[in-house]
C-alpha cells in the first residue's frame, strides 16, 4: 500500500519533503486544508460581487495594466490569457524531480486558504503529483519577483489542456494528457490563474532540492577528506577539541569532532610523522567545512519558512475581510541565501580540489600521479585537471544573481530578485561539487592503497571496501571517465553511518 501524506496547514519540514519524494508518497488533501480553500473561495466570490473597488488581478489587468478594469463576463478568460501569455520559458528543461517538488510546494501554499483557488484546481494538482505527471518547465524566463511567473505558467497550463507534459516517459500535449486520463480541463475562476502563477515555488523547489543535496554532500565531504588526510599521512592535531574551543563556531567544532570520530582507530593517523604541519587544505578542514555547515544550517532555516508560506498576490484574508495587493511573491528572502549557498558549496569543491592536487603531487611518500610506474603511465594526472576545470566553472557561477535587477512591466515591477537565476546556478554548483568530491574519493582510495599494510580507521576502511566493489585499484593507465561516473553514482546511492 502506498504511503500517504495528508496536505494540511501544518508545518512541512525539509526532511518530510524529501521523504515524500523519495518514498513515492501519494498526496491527499486533508479536511482542514479543503475547508480553508473553500472558505477563502466563497469569501472572494462574495467580495467580487459586493465590491465596487477594483481588485488587482481579479477585476483588473496585470502588472502595469493594473488600471484597466475587466468586465465580469471576462474574468475567467483573463486567467486563461494570463497563463498562455506568460508561458515564455526557454532553455533546458527543469528536471522532473524538481518539477514534482514545484507541484508539492504549490499545493502546500494554496492549502493555507489565502489564495482564492477552487478545490477542484488544487485537487487536479494533487492528481498530477500522484500520477507522476511532469509538466514541461524551462530553466530560463523568471526574474524571481512577480513570483516565478514563467515557469509556473508552464507548470499549470496542462490543468486547462494547454502546454506539455511528460507522462510514463512520453512527452505529450496537455490536451492529449487530459484525453488519456479522462479528465475535463479545469475551468478557472477569477484570480485562479494569478494564484497559480504568482508565487515562489520554482525558486523554492530549486532551493529545497539544493539544500537537501548540500546537506548530504557536506557530510560526504568530511568522510572523503578524512580518507584523503590518512592517505596523505596527515596529522590529527588540527582536529583536537582544544583548538576549536577557543574559536567556537558551531560548524567548525562539529567538523573537527566528526573527522576525529571518523578517524578513530586508524593505524595511519597514529604512526610517527616527519612533518610538523599539513597544507591548509588538510589543516583547515574544520574551518572551511565548518563554515559550509553553518551556511547550510542558515539556508535550511530560511527554506523552511519559505515552503510553508503563501507567496502569491493579492493575499485574500477572509478573517480580516481584506484582499491585499502586496509583495509576498518577491524572491529576495531566498535569492540571497541561495547565492550564499552557491558560494559555500563552491568553496567545498575548491578545498577538495586542492587535496586532490596534493594527493597526485608525488609527495609524502606517494608516487607521482598515484601510479606505481609513472612515465609510461599518466595515472591520475588528468583527474586533477578535470576537478580544476569544474571548480573554475563554479567560481564563475558564484557571481550573486540577487545583486542584479532589471525593471519589467513598463517599470511597475522596478526591482526584481533574479531568484530563479540564483536557483538554477546553485543547482549547477551543487552538481559540480558532487563531481569534485567524487574525484577526490577516486584519488583518495587509490592513494590509500599505497599505505598498505597499514590501515585507516574502521569507518574509512568500510567506505573504502564498499567503494572498491564499484571502482577498482588502477595499476596501469585505463579509460578513466566511466570510473569517475561510477564514483558520482557511489556518492548518490551509498548510505553513510
Amino acid at each position: 500500500m502506498a504511503n500517504i501524506h495528508e496536505i494540511s496547514a501544518g508545518h512541512l519540514t525539509l526532511d518530510k519533503v524529501w521523504e515524500i519524494l523519495r518514498g513515492n508518497y501519494k498526496l491527499k488533501l486533508g479536511e482542514d486544508a479543503r475547508n480553508r480553500i473553500v472558505r477563502c473561495r466563497e469569501y472572494l466570490d462574495k467580495k467580487i460581487a459586493s465590491s465596487e473597488t477594483p481588485i488587482y488581478g481579479v477585476t483588473t489587468g496585470f502588472g502595469s495594466l493594473y488600471n484597466i478594469s475587466i468586465g465580469e463576463d471576462q474574468l475567467s478568460q483573463l486567467q486563461i490569457n494570463l497563463m498562455m501569455s506568460h508561458a515564455c520559458g526557454i532553455g533546458e528543461r527543469v528536471p522532473n524531480e524538481i518539477v514534482k517538488l514545484m507541484i508539492l510546494l504549490k499545493i502546500q501554499s494554496l492549502s493555507y486558504g489565502y489564495s482564492g483557488c477552487k478545490v477542484d484546481t488544487v485537487e487536479r494538482l494533487v492528481d498530477f503529483f500522484n500520477h507522476d505527471i511532469f509538466p514541461i518547465v524551462y530553466m530560463q524566463g523568471s526574474v524571481g519577483s512577480s513570483g516565478d511567473l514563467v515557469p509556473l505558467a508552464h507548470l499549470c497550463l496542462p490543468l486547462v489542456g494547454l502546454g506539455e507534459v511528460e507522462y510514463n516517459g512520453q512527452r505529450m500535449s496537455g490536451a492529449r494528457l487530459l484525453q488519456t486520463m479522462g479528465w475535463e480541463p479545469i475551468k478557472l475562476a477569477s484570480k485562479e490563474g494569478l494564484a497559480l502563477l504568482n508565487g515562489t515555488q520554482n525558486m523554492g523547489a530549486f532551493c529545497c532540492w539544493s539544500i537537501i543535496q548540500a546537506t548530504k554532500l557536506s557530510n560526504w565531504a568530511d568522510y572523503i577528506a578524512a580518507m584523503s588526510l590518512d592517505a596523505y599521512d596527515g596529522r590529527i592535531e588540527p582536529f583536537y577539541h582544544a583548538v576549536h574551543a577557543v574559536r567556537p563556531h558551531q560548524g567548525q567544532m562539529d567538523t573537527a569532532d566528526h573527522i576525529a570520530h571518523i578517524l578513530e582507530g586508524s593505524e595511519l593517523i597514529r604512526q610517527p610523522k616527519h612533518h610538523v604541519q599539513d597544507p591548509y587544505s588538510f589543516r583547515c578542514i574544520p574551518q572551511v567545512h565548518g563554515a559550509v555547515k553553518d551556511t547550510v544550517r542558515y539556508v535550511q532555516q530560511v527554506t523552511g519558512v519559505e515552503i510553508n508560506a503563501t507567496t502569491d498576490n493579492p493575499t485574500v484574508v477572509p478573517d480580516d475581510d481584506m484582499v491585499i495587493s502586496a509583495g509576498n511573491f518577491h524572491g529576495e528572502p531566498i535569492a540571497l541565501p541561495m547565492d550564499f549557498l552557491a558560494i559555500a558549496m563552491s568553496e567545498l569543491a575548491n578545498i577538495s580540489e586542492r587535496r586532490i592536487y596534493k594527493l597526485v603531487s608525488g609527495t609524502r611518500g606517494l608516487p607521482s600521479f598515484l601510479v606505481a610506474n609513472p612515465g609510461v603511465n599518466s595515472g591520475f594526472m588528468i583527474t586533477q585537471y578535470t576537478a580544476a576545470s569544474i571548480v573554475s566553472q563554479s567560481k564563475t557561477l558564484c557571481m550573486p544573481s540577487s545583486v542584479d535587477s532589471i525593471p519589467t512591466s513598463q517599470g511597475q515591477e522596478d526591482h526584481v530578485s533574479m531568484g530563479a537565476n540564483a536557483g538554477t546556478k546553485l543547482y549547477k554548483v551543487i552538481l559540480n561539487t558532487e563531481r569534485v568530491l567524487a574525484i577526490e574519493l577516486f584519488n583518495a582510495a587509490q592513494a590509500l592503497e599505497f599505505r598498505r599494510p597499514l590501515k585507516s580507521s574502521p569507518i574509512v576502511e568500510k567506505i573504502f571496501k564498499d567503494y572498491r566493489k564499484t571502482v577498482p585499484f588502477i595499476d596501469k593507465d585505463t579509460v578513466m571517465y566511466p570510473l569517475i561516473a561510477k564514483s558520482v553514482d557511489f556518492l548518490r546511492t551509498e548510505s553513510l553511518e
